[in-house]
C-alpha cells in the first residue's frame, strides 16, 4: 500500500507538481517520450495508475479509445479534472497499490507514469502478480519514469539494505520529506520483468525511460 508519508507529499505539492516538466534541458526528451505514449497506446482501453495532474493523462486520450485516470490523492484528481481532457477521459479515486477486484476484463493496457520509481524493490515482483490477477494475462504494460541525470535529477540521500534510494524534498513552505525514488537500468529492469512478462521493449533517454510489456 501507499505509504502515508508518500501520499501526503504528493498531496502537498500538486499544486507545484508540474513544474518538473518545465526545466528547459528535459525538452527535448519530453517531446519524444509523448510521441512514444501515444503511439504505443493507440486504440487501448487502458487503466492508468497514479495519474496525478493528468499531464500524462492528455497525451494517453491522444490516441487511446478510453482512459480511466486513477490517483489516492484528492488534490491530484481535482487537478486532472480541470484539465478540460476529452470525453474518453473518465476519473476514479484508487490506490495503485492496493487494486480492487473488479478490474479483470475491463482494460487490454495499464499505464503508469512515474509510479515504478515508488515501489519498493523487495515488492515489485508481488506488485507485477498484483497486476496480472487483478487485470488479466496478455495486458499491456506501459511504464515512464526518470532516469538518474546529475545536476537535473534531486540528488539520493540514502540508499537501504535492499538497494532502494531516496531523496529528501523540501516544500515551498519548507517541509521536508524523505521519498523512495529508485533509478534502475536497463539490464535491471530487463531481470526483474523477465519472469512476469513478454514482448519487453525499453526505450532509453537521456532523462527518461519507457518500458512496455505484455504481464504473462
Amino acid at each position: 500500500m501507499i505509504t502515508d508519508q508518500l501520499a501526503k507529499y504528493y498531496a502537498t505539492i500538486a499544486q507545484q507538481y508540474e513544474r518538473v516538466y518545465d526545466k528547459p534541458e528535459r525538452q527535448e526528451d519530453l517531446e519524444v517520450l509523448r510521441d512514444k505514449v501515444a503511439d504505443v497506446l493507440e486504440g487501448h482501453t487502458v487503466l492508468e495508475l497514479a495519474c496525478g495532474t493528468g499531464y500524462w493523462t492528455e497525451v494517453v486520450a491522444e490516441s487511446a479509445e478510453s482512459v480511466l485516470a486513477t490517483d489516492i490523492n484528492d488534490e491530484m484528481l481535482a487537478l486532472a479534472q480541470a484539465r478540460g481532457l476529452p470525453d474518453n477521459v473518465t476519473f476514479a479515486k484508487l490506490d495503485a497499490f492496493n487494486l480492487p477486484d473488479d478490474l479483470l476484463g475491463k482494460f487490454t493496457a495499464v499505464f503508469a507514469g512515474f509510479w515504478w520509481s515508488h515501489v519498493k524493490r523487495e515488492d515489485q515482483d508481488k506488485y507485477l502478480k498484483q497486476l496480472r490477477s487483478k487485470l488479466g494475462k496478455d495486458i499491456l504494460l506501459v511504464l515512464i519514469d526518470n532516469s538518474y541525470v546529475d545536476g537535473s535529477s534531486t540528488v539520493i540521500a540514502r540508499t537501504d539494505l535492499e538497494g532502494n534510494t531516496h531523496q529528501f524534498r523540501t516544500t515551498e513552505a519548507g517541509e521536508r520529506y524523505e521519498v523512495l525514488k529508485n533509478f534502475p537500468s536497463d539490464s535491471h529492469l530487463r531481470k526483474k520483468f523477465a519472469h512476469s512478462a513478454r514482448e519487453i521493449r525499453m526505450k532509453r533517454l537521456e532523462y527518461y525511460w519507457l518500458l512496455s510489456c505484455r504481464l504473462k
